[in-house]
């Protein structure tokens, strides 16, 4: 079979072995699969990605060897290895979290040596972990589940209480599934950053109130304006706090990802304010603490999501509530990849390009 490839730093076309599944395993053909900005972060920084596994007590891609990306994915069943209860018949379409059940745990896919991601034309999954995709939805918009899951699993971890202000840093295709999340939690005003203006009219079309061009206003300025109280709320304040600014409970969501952001976002923040770290820093980084400690900052970092907040992911956008094709604005085969990881350094020219393996 056929798969752009991961090969001593670069991504390159080539032909492999078509997998064979296992027990408990289903042999897919890959449909669509999305380019991840984690993939392209792996790319430039694989070596890192090795260190950080091997520090975290997990399986490390050998760079060596070939790497096949790719985990964000529908694909059409194709054949079951032994041990399955083949419920879904041959030539159904579903969505799968990018990982493999086996005897050893839960594997990884898509940062693999040994489990072919997306960027195929063929892969395993596992049968436990297949989703029939709704609704006759495309595969090139169902592939959008995994990137809209972080989004959603993100917000699930801001233990939103009601009444908060968020402000999204980054309108990316990860702060653009932030925006999203927070739209289904009704939370408004949402306030979202970025420089450019291509993401910044997605980022107002998934559900943003108010967008912000950091080199127009200053984007915790602009979301102080929008987070001012009413007075019944400045009222119902203990006296200690009414010495304080009067503002409502900040929820900050850093989804950029490069060194020196979260240090930007302690600096701008206000005081007690939840801050949110989506976007994937492969770099070391420095941050002051004290200034943390001096205006009560609580920090959280995120990963992945869980099998229900994938689940209901792919039936927010087959049901229609979120317009995850908005995202989408290129299609490629296995023979633009290379490409395309090339183009999306550029948010005015793309934001989320789908590979079709079989294009």
């Amino acid at each position: 079979m056929r798969a752009a490839i991961f090969r001593n730093g670069e991504i390159v076309v080539g032909r492999m072995a078509e997998p064979k599944p296992g027990p408990g395993q289903v042999l897919v053909k890959t449909l669509a699969c999305g380019i991840c900005g984690s993939d392209l972060h792996a790319r430039q920084h694989a070596h890192r990605m090795v260190e950080m596994a091997t520090k975290t007590g997990r399986k490390p891609m050998d760079l060596g060897r070939d790497v096949v990306f790719g985990h964000e994915f529908c694909c059409e069943i194709v054949d079951y290895g032994p041990d399955t209860s083949r419920k879904l018949k041959p030539g159904t379409h579903v969505c799968s979290l990018p990982a493999l059940v086996t005897p050893q745990g839960i594997e990884g896919i898509g940062y693999s040596n040994d489990n072919v991601g997306g960027y195929a034309e063929a892969m395993l999954l596992s049968e436990a972990l297949l989703l029939e995709v709704p609704n006759g939805l495309a595969p090139e918009h169902a592939a959008l589940t995994e990137p809209l899951a972080v989004g959603v699993h993100s917000v699930a971890k801001a233990n939103i209480r009601g009444g908060e202000v968020p402000l999204v840093i980054g309108c990316g295709p990860v702060g653009l599934a932030v925006i999203a999340a927070l739209k289904l939690k009704r939370l408004h005003p949402i306030v979202a950053a970025d420089y450019s203006p291509a993401r910044r009219a997605l980022a107002a079309k998934l559900g943003a109130d108010i967008v912000v061009d950091p080199r127009v206003s200053q984007p915790y300025a602009t979301w102080a304006e929008h987070a001012q109280m009413s007075e019944a709320e400045k009222a119902a304040r203990p006296p200690f706090q009414a010495m304080l600014p009067a503002l409502k409970p900040a929820v900050i969501f850093e989804c950029v990802g490069v060194p020196g952001l979260l240090q930007q976002v302690f600096e701008g923040a206000p005081r007690d304010a939840r801050i949110v770290v989506v976007g994937v820093c492969m770099e070391s980084d420095r941050s002051e603490p004290m200034l943390g400690i001096m205006k009560e900052l609580n920090v959280q970092y995120v990963l992945g999501y869980t099998p229900e907040e994938f689940a209901g992911s792919l039936r927010l956008i087959a049901e229609g509530q979120v317009d995850a094709a908005a995202m989408v604005t290129a299609e490629v085969g296995l023979d633009g990849v290379a490409k395309a990881f090339a183009d999306l350094a550029n948010p005015e020219a793309h934001t989320k390009i789908i590979v079709q393996p079989w294009r």
